[in-house]
């Protein structure tokens, strides 16, 4: 376990508002529809350590553009497959140590919500 991990540094994002084209059949994926995506993210460097430069530190605005556009331009059928692809998508893009993705549809009768959630590390060697 690292320092970070230990202090429990994280940055977290909450409910940010998507819309994905998914569902297991063709007519649900026809038309976007609504999921919220919450994003735990515990980054390489402590907060002890940004010493107040921003590079130092995940850009949060940036996370969410490049989650939308991420999503926008995909076509799923499970929403764990689209978690998978937004936890690979930030690991990669981002200085991230650990990832907690949380993804939300809304779809059955008498049900708030249905959600997947995941967390993810970059492979060895990465």
């Amino acid at each position: 376990m690292s320092a970070n991990e230990r202090s429990g540094d994280i940055i977290h994002i909450e409910q940010l508002e998507l819309a994905a084209r998914i569902g297991v059949p063709d007519e649900e994926r026809a038309e976007p529809q609504r999921l919220t995506l919450s994003i735990t993210m515990w980054p390489r460097i402590d907060f002890r350590r940004l010493e107040e430069e921003v590079a130092n530190t995940i850009d949060y605005a940036a996370v969410g553009r490049e989650v939308k556009e991420l999503v926008s331009g995909r076509s799923d059928k499970l929403v764990e497959t689209l978690a998978e692809a937004i936890a690979a998508k930030l690991l990669h893009s981002f200085p991230i140590q650990r990832v907690r993705v949380e993804l939300r549809k809304f779809i059955l009768p008498d049900v708030k919500h249905v959600a997947v959630v995941i967390v993810r590390e970059p492979a060895s060697g990465t």
